[in-house]
């Protein structure tokens, strides 16, 4: 439509990251209705923004994270130009970050301060970690006037995931439609320190099959061995190892025909969750504080030790006891509950 007008939002680098700025998204089209949401992003989000009907538009950003390249920035903030957009809203806190903004002279951008920002943001907003706790507002903030002091209720992300899409994923892979099954997301790119130990993982599948529930392994193709490590003692006929076999829409496909998602704080925890599936979240290293599901059918297990959470990739102290200390009854009985009440899966001779 001649003359609308036009939001670029610079999203986040991470899965879940992108998944949670949805709720900014919302935000922004309850408010602005006839604005075009345009995100720049990595290529990999493409499939995931397009499950965001919110969303008009997305943009590759063509660096690889952590990287300056100052030159590809400019060019690209260049180019879009044309597309003369009303406001820039920076969700990352780097200044590279803002580059792209500056360079497309977008007479609005807004961001929080920091990182020698001042010249290329021209709507600083301040930052405190105290007032903004989870990620989610950090998110949100963003897209309010400056006047105002108060956050509104936070729409949580909801991804539009079609029957057609659904079916024809399933059908992919030979899955049984209508299956009862369970999804175990048991990676977490960040690091080791984010992950339920894989002997669990493994005890949890090979429980859930015992007692007739089909298990659908998810994550990415670096993932795989940890998938082919939890198959290899377990019935064949009811679990499958499908990282790296899936696109990341194929993803959100196979959890939103999962009955219960079992996973660590990850990526596809949060898809999980925005696509309606009951979610058991296991929490060590992060805290469910600051990145929860955000979603009413959830169990978060988060022990809450001392040195809890200590956001580091791998434990510091060594004993692991964050994540090592929840047992598999307890998960167990979790996901059973969610299932309906299976007769027997969380008991410890299952």
């Amino acid at each position: 439509m001649s003359g609308q007008e036009k939001i670029l939002i610079v999203g986040p680098s991470w899965v879940g990251d992108m998944i949670m700025a949805q709720s900014l998204y919302k935000l922004l089209a309850r408010r602005k209705p006839e604005a075009a949401l345009h995100v720049l992003a990595p290529a990999w989000s493409k499939p995931v923004l397009e499950l965001m009907p919110e969303v008009s538009c997305a943009i590759e950003q063509p660096i690889g994270h952590g990287k300056l390249n100052f030159s590809l920035r400019r060019e690209l903030g260049y180019r879009l130009r044309s597309e003369r957009y009303s406001q820039a809203i920076v969700l990352p806190r780097s200044f590279k970050s803002a580059l792209v903004p500056y360079f497309a002279s977008i007479p609005v951008r807004t961001g929080f301060r920091g990182e020698w920002r001042y010249g290329v943001l021209n709507d600083r907003r301040p930052f405190s970690a105290e007032v903004l706790d989870k990620t989610v507002k950090r998110f949100v903030v963003l897209g309010l006037d400056r006047e105002e002091t108060d956050l509104p209720e936070i729409d949580v992300p909801t991804l539009q995931v079609s029957e057609k899409s659904r079916l024809q994923t399933l059908a992919r892979f030979d899955l049984e439609i209508g299956a009862n099954n369970v999804a175990i997301m048991p990676g977490a790119e960040y690091g080791s320190a984010k992950r339920w130990p894989l002997s669990k993982f493994t005890d949890l599948a090979a429980r859930l099959v015992g007692v007739g529930v089909d298990v659908r392994i998810l994550g990415s193709a670096s993932e795989r061995a940890l998938g082919n490590s939890i198959v290899a003692s377990i019935d064949k006929s009811r679990v499958r190892n499908l990282c790296g076999e899936t696109s990341l829409a194929e993803v959100a496909d196979l959890l939103s025909a999962a009955t219960v998602a079992v996973g660590n704080d990850s990526g596809l925890m949060h898809m999980a969750a925005a696509v309606q599936t009951h979610v058991v979240a296991l929490f060590g290293s992060s805290s469910p504080s600051f990145t929860p599901p955000l979603t009413a059918t959830k169990k978060v297990f988060y022990l809450k030790l001392d040195c809890s959470p200590c956001f580091q990739r791998q434990c510091p102290l060594g004993h692991f006891r964050c994540m090592r200390d929840i047992s598999v009854d307890a998960v167990s009985s979790a996901v059973v509950t969610a299932l309906g009440g299976l007769h027997g899966a969380g008991s410890s001779t299952v």
